[in-house]
């Protein structure tokens, strides 16, 4: 078996050992907010990641045809006007490619690399009560002490390789699609297994079979997918925008899910006005009337049976058994149509699933399909994963894995009791993964941001969750989630951790809107970081905050 993946290559140097304020794990987008955000707070702050490059989600996810599923205006940050001002996105959906070049600009644009190590993993994090600092340390012998930790780790960057008997004994290649290389994977003309038709799979299968001699797609669940609204931007529509961001950014952070739904009026006033936002996703009647979210599905049943030309095929393409909803929402470009060429096979594992992998393909209980590249569209160990892989241990000792095996438990989804000045950007309890990623990123960076000024200008050290206050706020994440799509008895979904062997099936994020979730946040704050306990820095032995480094960062 070649498993091939984006190789990471740090150069030779001696392990750091240095005494910082704070250690940002990820250079995504919450990565390199929280490095701009914390840097002018003065800090001495070292960011670490796994790749070669800035990007997070958009540096992994180099499969064919990845493409972000929001209007790519939407899909931006919004704490520097002249940056909105000065970029362009060339479509209104962009491709991979285009996104991280935007996110490269923004760490060459504000200097973020320099405070970076790429090509590092962080292996541990051990909080240290005595000192009242965290201990990171990494994969190449490098120690950190620092007062806070951030982890800006992606709620969807661990990803899932199901355990399937006899994959090692693969002849061929393996590659996840989260974990495309730079350089691609051949697959011109060889025989193309893909696993999975979630988010990657439906935006990587059509691209493969441009180019694979035969593809046979292995679908355990069929997904609900709505056809792509990507366009070459309307240079007036984005003057538009850009002469009224502040406008739309309000919009942003007082809807249900951070999507504006701004529109620009039509120039003559008679033709359709032009939308920002992507009004079916967000269209929460949806999500709540059982009867209209019926009438979708059927309406979607027609859609697939209009493009696929085979009539069982069809049939295997449209979920029967769960809402809209349920699972992520995905957008696709000619999926559907893929499944009208000779060359391409769906192998509907309701009818028999896969048994094991062998030497020279995928056996089912159906048949045997020799396959010489298999690629692997099987998700991510979501929300919780990019923390439990890390060896996180807060007082006492006590492990977060083990704290988090029966469902992950955090105050606002910031700050899990037990692992004081931790925080968790976009973590299980927020909006997250159900919101336009970009301004769940901005507002949590904020929020932590402030928290740490308030800490420093109040002499405080050490902010935690009160246990009691913890467990009030999973409450109203379960309570809220009640009775929606995305907790229906028929659903199984990342959301619920369905997707991750023997994973606890909790649901994660928080479905009260961004609207609501900020209220909370912001009500939180005003009464003096109710439901937090902050200590100060001469009780317990914790030493003040100035603090020698040990080893200066270069």
């Amino acid at each position: 078996m070649t498993v091939v993946h984006p190789t990471s290559t740090s150069p030779a140097r001696e392990p750091e050992v240095a005494e910082l304020d704070a250690v940002v794990v990820g250079a995504g987008l919450s990565g390199l907010y929280a490095m701009y955000r914390l840097r002018r707070l003065g800090l001495r702050v070292r960011g670490i990641e796994a790749g070669d490059g800035v990007g997070g989600t958009w540096y992994w996810n180099r499969y064919p045809g990845c493409r972000c599923d929001l209007p790519t205006i939407e899909y931006s940050y919004s704490f520097d006007a002249e940056l909105e001002q000065e970029w362009s996105f060339p479509e209104t959906m962009s491709v991979q490619p285009e996104i991280e070049r935007y996110l490269n600009h923004v760490a060459d644009r504000f200097d973020l690399r320099r405070d970076f190590r790429f090509g590092v993993r962080v292996t541990a994090a051990t909080y240290d009560e005595s000192t009242g600092r965290w201990i990171v340390e990494t994969n190449l012998g490098d120690r950190y002490a620092v007062r806070w930790c951030v982890m800006a780790t992606g709620s969807l960057s661990a990803p899932n390789l199901p355990p399937i008997p006899g994959i090692d004994s693969f002849a061929g290649s393996i590659v996840h699609t989260g974990l495309w290389p730079r350089e691609g994977v051949e697959l011109q003309g060889k025989r193309v297994g893909v696993i999975g038709t979630g988010s990657s799979g439906m935006q990587a299968i059509p691209k493969i079979a441009e180019v694979a001699g035969e593809l046979t797609v292995f679908q355990r669940t069929p997904n609900y997918a709505f056809p792509v609204r990507a366009k070459p931007t309307d240079p007036d529509f984005e003057r538009y925008v850009k002469a009224n961001y502040r406008e739309l950014r309000a919009l942003q952070r007082g809807s249900r899910f951070g999507i504006s739904g701004f529109t620009r009026p039509a120039a003559d006033g008679n033709g359709e006005p032009q939308a920002v936002g992507a009004g079916a996703f967000a269209d929460v009647s949806v999500l709540s009337d059982p009867v209209i979210n019926r009438q979708m599905q059927d309406l979607f049943a027609r859609m697939v049976r209009k493009r696929v030309n085979d009539e069982a095929t069809a049939d295997a393409l449209i979920p029967t058994d769960y809402p809209i909803g349920c699972k992520r929402p995905v957008v696709e470009a000619g999926y559907y149509e893929t499944f009208n060429q000779e060359s391409v096979t769906l192998v509907d594992l309701r009818q028999g699933g896969i048994t094991e992998i062998t030497a020279t393909g995928v056996r089912t209980e159906q048949g045997d399909y020799p396959c010489d590249v298999l690629v692997f569209a099987t998700g991510f160990d979501a929300l919780t994963g990019p923390l439990t892989r890390i060896d996180v241990r807060g007082r006492d000792g006590r492990s977060l894995r083990a704290k988090w095996a029966n469902g992950p438990r955090a105050y606002l989804g910031l700050v899990t009791a037990g692992f004081p000045n931790l925080f968790l950007i976009t973590g299980p309890g927020s909006p997250s993964v159900l919101s336009n990623m970009v301004v769940s990123i901005e507002q949590h960076v904020d929020w932590v941001a402030e928290a740490i000024e308030h800490m420093r200008s109040n002499g405080m050290a050490v902010m935690d969750a009160d246990p009691n206050a913890e467990d009030g706020w999973v409450d109203q994440v379960h309570d809220v989630a009640q009775g929606t799509p995305w907790t229906a008895p028929s659903c199984n979904s990342f959301y619920l951790g369905a997707n991750i062997e023997g994973k606890a099936r909790v649901f994660m994020p928080y479905v009260g809107g961004v609207a609501q979730y900020r209220a909370e946040c912001a009500e939180v704050v005003k009464d003096g970081y109710r439901g937090f306990v902050l200590t100060p820095a001469i009780a317990d032995g914790v030493p003040p905050f100035s603090a020698s480094p040990m080893v200066a960062p270069r």
